[in-house]
C-alpha cells in the first residue's frame, strides 16, 4: 500500500520581493516521506498558485527541481522551491503523480498551504 506523507514550511524572502510593484517572493520547503511498504518514484506535479485577488495560475511539469526521485520504504525526500505572487497572502496546492515498483501510477495530494508575509495575518 501507497502511504506517502508530505510535510510543507514556508518562508516570506522579503530581501527578493518588492512590495511596491506587487511582486511577493516566497521559498517553499516540501518533505516527501514514504511510509508504504513499497518503493515509490515521483514523476510528475501539478500545481495551483491562487494569489488575494483569486487569480489562478497553474504549473505542471515533470519532477521536482529537476529530479524524479525514488523512495524506497522509509525514505524522506527534501526540496526547496519558490514562487511570486502579486499579493502578499496566497496558498498553492496540487498533486504529485508517482508510480509504484510494479509500475502503477497514482497521486498523491499536496494539502494547501499559505503563503503570507509575516504579520499579514492578525
Amino acid at each position: 500500500m501507497n502511504s506517502i506523507d508530505i510535510s510543507v514550511t514556508t518562508q516570506y524572502l522579503a530581501s527578493q520581493s518588492v512590495p511596491a510593484d506587487n511582486q511577493y517572493v516566497f521559498a517553499y520547503t516540501i518533505t516527501i516521506t514514504n511510509n508504504g511498504t513499497d518503493s515509490v518514484q515521483l514523476i510528475d506535479r501539478a500545481w495551483q498558485i491562487t494569489d488575494a485577488e483569486r487569480k489562478v495560475t497553474r504549473v505542471a511539469g515533470e519532477g521536482v527541481v529537476g529530479q524524479q526521485p525514488k523512495l524506497a520504504p522509509g525514505e524522506t525526500f527534501s526540496y526547496t522551491s519558490g514562487t511570486v505572487l502579486a499579493t502578499p497572502l496566497g496558498s498553492m496546492q496540487g498533486h504529485y503523480g508517482m508510480i509504484d515498483s510494479k509500475g502503477e501510477s497514482f497521486k498523491v495530494a499536496i494539502p494547501s498551504f499559505r503563503l503570507a508575509v509575516p504579520n499579514i495575518l492578525h
